[in-house]
């Protein structure tokens, strides 16, 4: 067997990486649009990711982050909610992780849980429970 005989074999047996497009290590740009209220990135041709948000004087309710599936599992979601907070945190506006996932995060990164607005979330939380009669 020659050196490239041994070269191509051991090539072959290197794990598929082509499809990951945009690579992980790829850096994604975060955009506030303020005026639509919410930040989003586009990552390759496909659909942006994007997390909406509404705004009441200086408090922000995070509502809703949305991922394609295309671009799930590479950390978009989380990048969007960094921004997005790093964002709260420059305007000096309180938060209401209304979304789960906003809201998870914030419990995996404390360095963030300052910025919750405590009687709006727990506003935000009762409003979505059944009355007890």
């Amino acid at each position: 067997m020659s050196t490239t005989d041994r070269k191509n074999d051991s090539e072959d047996n290197q794990p598929e990486i082509r499809g990951l497009a945009p690579s992980r290590t790829e850096p994604l740009s975060v955009t506030h649009h303020a005026d639509l209220r919410r930040f989003d990135t586009l990552a390759g041709d496909g659909p942006s990711a994007f997390l909406a948000y509404t705004l009441d004087g200086n408090c922000a309710t995070f509502v809703h982050t949305l991922v394609p599936e295309g671009l799930r599992g590479r950390g978009v979601a989380a990048r969007l909610v960094r921004a997005a907070l790093d964002e709260a945190r420059k305007r000096c506006w309180k938060v209401v992780p209304r979304c789960s996932y906003v809201a998870a995060f914030i419990e995996r990164n404390p360095e963030f849980a300052d910025l919750v607005e405590a009687s709006r979330q727990r506003n935000a939380t009762e409003n979505t429970e059944t009355p007890s009669p």
